[in-house]
């Protein structure tokens, strides 16, 4: 089954809890802290693999979820770090935020990788909070929970050249001539429903893929018939192969209404090599048109997808023609420029209806890592709030005490210095 479109949720792993322990051993008297630190946790990875040719898996398994962190341990023993969970995609793998539709990674080349969950931050041992003024520290840091995020996956196949073509003009049928592929072949319109992907052998072991789509009619980019789903499959293919049924009553208005149907699903078909063919030339009457109906095009060609008449001067054209392709840099392979750093507040600070809402990773971090039902930890993240300024920015807009203060789904109340 060809699925191309997915939607995808993710959980990193969260980290291991810091462990609250401490040295007893005989003869040590006050043998201090030794609570270990949690390890961090699994991060979830999306990789591009050629093995897939569709996003099955991913429908039928929509959750991936990463491996937590080890708890810490006494005598000073850390968690274990847990590896990333690595989920394969087919290359060609759009990736889109399942909110805003923005494109966050596109993978193309096979092994190319996008974080799509961090794992979380191991807590800390109370060893680590050891200090001259509190030597026995009786509380740690909870594990940090992972990132968790949604995606919408879109497929667009990886070809070299694209079969464009009205229903019933025979591109499944040259696909299954000129390579292993094996699409349904039959008498009538929309014989092919989902898109097929065929790798073509040459002499000297060379080799390109070709890809087939169903047919085009008037108005697909408007969504009409089945080629506004499947046009997209041909944006990266470096060159568009025509094939125009000799039979056609108009092949020059055929011509134009498939031209038409690429440039409104995209102005980046413009870009694209063209190679005009004309099937069918098994018929008498069809091979008597063709000197009248070429005039019309600039450098046609004549086959027969059913005999293979002019077939291995057809592919030897298109090996040219994609060569030519692959040496030029395409404007989607540029390199990205470089990535702008800019300053970002360590937090966020907004009045509410309800109260005081912070925002900001450290904040979320903080509160997320800290165990209230111990007030040890509780006084430490009063500590660390109080050294990121969080109370003086409340007392300057005029919190009052009592008043409620969320950060992160978490409730705390107000209490002034």
């Amino acid at each position: 089954m060809f699925i191309d479109r997915a939607r995808l949720k993710v959980t990193g792993g969260a980290g291991g809890n810091g462990c609250c322990s401490f040295r007893r051993e005989k003869y040590v008297p006050l043998g201090g802290p030794e609570g270990g630190d949690g390890g961090d946790g699994g991060a979830v990875l999306l990789e591009a693999s050629p093995r897939l040719g569709s996003l099955l898996d991913i429908r039928y398994h929509g959750h991936w979820k990463g491996k937590r962190g080890a708890h810490g341990r006494g005598k000073a023993q850390h968690g274990k770090t847990s590896g990333p969970m690595v989920v394969p995609v087919p290359c060609g793998t759009v990736v889109r935020a399942l909110d805003s539709e923005e494109i966050l990674a596109d993978l193309k080349a096979p092994g190319q990788r996008f974080l799509a969950g961090a794992g979380g931050k191991g807590g800390k041992g109370n060893a680590r909070f050891a200090t001259a003024a509190n030597r026995a520290p009786h509380f740690a840091e909870l594990g940090e929970p992972g990132e968790e995020r949604e995606f919408r996956l879109e497929l667009k196949l990886i070809a070299d050249v694209g079969l464009v073509g009205l229903p019933n003009a025979g591109k499944s049928t040259l696909l299954a001539h000129v390579s292993a592929a094996r699409p349904k072949i039959a008498d009538y319109p929309f014989t092919t429903l989902s898109p097929n992907l065929g790798v073509v052998p040459l002499s000297g072991y060379r080799t390109f893929t070709m890809a087939d789509i169903p047919g085009i009619i008037e108005g697909a980019a408007q969504g009409k018939g089945l080629g506004h789903d499947f046009l997209r499959h041909i944006e990266r293919t470096r060159v568009l192969l025509f094939l125009i049924d000799l039979g056609d009553e108009d092949p020059v208005q055929t011509w134009r209404t498939l031209e038409s149907e690429l440039a409104q699903h995209t102005d980046a078909f413009a870009k694209r090599r063209r190679l005009f063919v004309f099937n069918k030339a098994d018929v008498t009457e069809n091979r008597a048109r063709f000197d009248e109906v070429a005039k019309e095009f600039k450098g046609p060609r004549l086959i027969s997808a059913a005999t293979g008449e002019g077939l291995d001067a057809l592919l030897e054209n298109l090996w040219t023609l994609v060569e030519q392709a692959r040496t030029e840099l395409d404007v989607e392979d540029a390199p990205e420029p470089e990535r702008e750093y800019t300053f970002e507040a360590p937090y966020d600070l907004r009045q509410t209806d309800a109260g005081f809402s912070i925002e900001g990773k450290r904040v979320l971090r903080a509160v997320r890592m800290t165990d209230f039902e111990n007030p040890e930890a509780v006084r430490h993240l009063q500590y660390i709030l109080k050294h990121m300024g969080v109370f003086k920015a409340l007392k300057r807009m005029g919190a009052k005490a009592g008043q409620s203060i969320w950060v992160g789904g978490v409730e705390m109340e107000y209490q002034p210095d």
